[in-house]
């Protein structure tokens, strides 16, 4: 009897501690599929965030902020976007002589486009019909007809003021580090004026520090696109001259390719402006020269090193081919005297507008063995988007010519134009460093637009 009545109470006992330890383990697989469930729906949700991202965008990207049109021909473009798009005209006062909703056109298919004069309009993108996304500038302009050059220049350019590259330390008369115009001035500034007397050379600048005396200087600096003044005291170094330690420069030289000269002897070359190789910032140009150059080396691009040519350049008169008069982030331009006007000796071609550029061959025309000349190339990207000003093309070179003289695109090819079916349609302007034989190319209507 007692046996049986121990036995019932182990047998009871084991099936409760059974049943909290079933118990445990279904609290601890509720709990752990609530954070499987918790995993779940964050990953749901960062896969939407991402997705969504991902799908403005590409929509973004593919829809540009500029559509240039010629006046009087008609004009197709496809942009394949579930999007409907409202036009209107834009005035100088800003009102519009088109109905809201009279020029409804759908996004998702081609879109054929005429004016007959030169005019503005704007057209509001709306996703899936209803959703506000982007105002896209539909421009009317003149057709317009080029003369592809292609032929290396060397490019001397005057900055406007004196341009601080950067500042430092040196040893002052004591033996100590002076470093005066640390945390004043930075790298990127244009020092206008010195006491309120215009500067515009490195020379004359550091003679006027040097010549201070060791008396506070109010220096007159451009900085961000704002004007503003700033004091300085220079030191005496160990030997003896007043300094107030910084580089500056009020130059920059180097070799590019000219791209085009217009009908009224303008001229337009690089396809991307010239910066300052330590500031990486647009250089401020006050004024420019064009020489004729010769290639006298070029060292073969490769995978993680771009290549270059290497021009000699002769800064005498008779080698002069006109006037820099712009530099910006779509090219330097000028004007073209009698001798750069003997270059353009190709005929003129007609501008092709980035709307009408196709995936696959097309050519460039640069100076690589002396002569001028046609090679090669597939286009394998065309991004639309107006914001990517000197990177709207992708290209690839194929000529075997040219990859064995150059082994693709090379520093000083910037600005060989681009040729697709009779058209001109861009300028290449990068090499891509991994891979010397791809590159990218502004298109032609970015660089008229400077």
């Amino acid at each position: 009897m007692w046996l049986q009545r121990d036995n019932d109470e182990g047998i009871k006992k084991c099936a409760c501690e059974d049943m909290k330890v079933l118990m445990q383990e279904c609290k601890r697989k509720v709990r752990h599929l609530k954070i499987y469930r918790a995993c779940l729906c964050l990953a749901l949700a960062v896969s939407g965030i991402v997705l969504t991202s991902s799908f403005y965008f590409y929509l973004d990207g593919s829809i540009p902020s500029v559509i240039n049109i010629r006046a009087g021909e008609e004009e197709s473009f496809l942009l394949g976007i579930p999007a409907r798009g409202d036009i209107v005209s834009v005035s100088d006062q800003g009102t519009s002589n088109i109905p809201q909703g009279a020029m409804d056109i759908d996004l998702s298919r081609t879109v054929t486009l005429k004016a007959d004069a030169k005019s503005s309009y704007r057209m509001q993108v709306k996703l899936f019909g209803f959703l506000s996304f982007k105002d896209v500038d539909i421009r009317v302009i003149e057709d317009q007809e080029l003369i592809p050059v292609g032929m290396p220049v060397g490019i001397y350019v005057k900055t406007d003021g004196v341009l601080v590259v950067g500042t430092g330390e040196f040893k002052g008369g004591d033996g100590g580090s002076c470093s005066p115009a640390r945390y004043i001035l930075k790298s990127g500034d244009y020092i206008r004026c010195v006491d309120g007397e215009p500067v515009t050379e490195k020379d004359d600048f550091i003679k006027r520090v040097e010549e201070s005396g060791g008396k506070e200087l109010r220096l007159t600096v451009e900085r961000n696109g704002e004007r503003m003044d700033v004091e300085v005291t220079p030191a005496r170094d160990a030997a003896g001259s007043y300094k107030i330690g910084v580089w500056v420069r009020d130059n920059a030289q180097g070799v590019g390719t000219m791209t085009y000269i217009d009908s009224r002897g303008n001229f337009g070359a690089l396809g991307h402006g010239i910066t300052d190789v330590d500031t990486s910032t647009l250089m401020h140009m006050e004024d420019g020269t064009l020489y004729q150059t010769d290639i006298v080396d070029i060292q073969k691009g490769s995978a993680g090193n771009p290549g270059e040519m290497t021009g000699m350049i002769i800064y005498s008169d008779d080698r002069v081919l006109g006037e820099i008069t712009d530099n910006s982030i779509q090219g330097i331009f000028g004007i073209c005297n009698s001798r750069a006007l003997e270059m353009g000796v190709r005929e003129p071609l007609p501008i092709g507008l980035k709307q009408e550029i196709e995936l696959g061959a097309a050519r460039i025309l640069c100076t690589v063995n002396g002569s001028t000349q046609y090679y090669n190339v597939e286009i394998t990207a065309v991004h639309l988007d107006h914001d990517n000003v000197n990177r709207g093309i992708e290209l690839t070179v194929t000529d075997p010519d040219l990859l064995d003289a150059t082994g693709g695109i090379v520093q000083g090819m910037s600005g060989s134009p681009i040729i697709q079916n009779g058209k001109f349609i861009g300028a290449v302007t990068h090499v891509l460093v991994q891979d010397s034989k791809k590159g990218y190319g502004i298109f032609i209507e970015n660089m008229l637009e400077r």
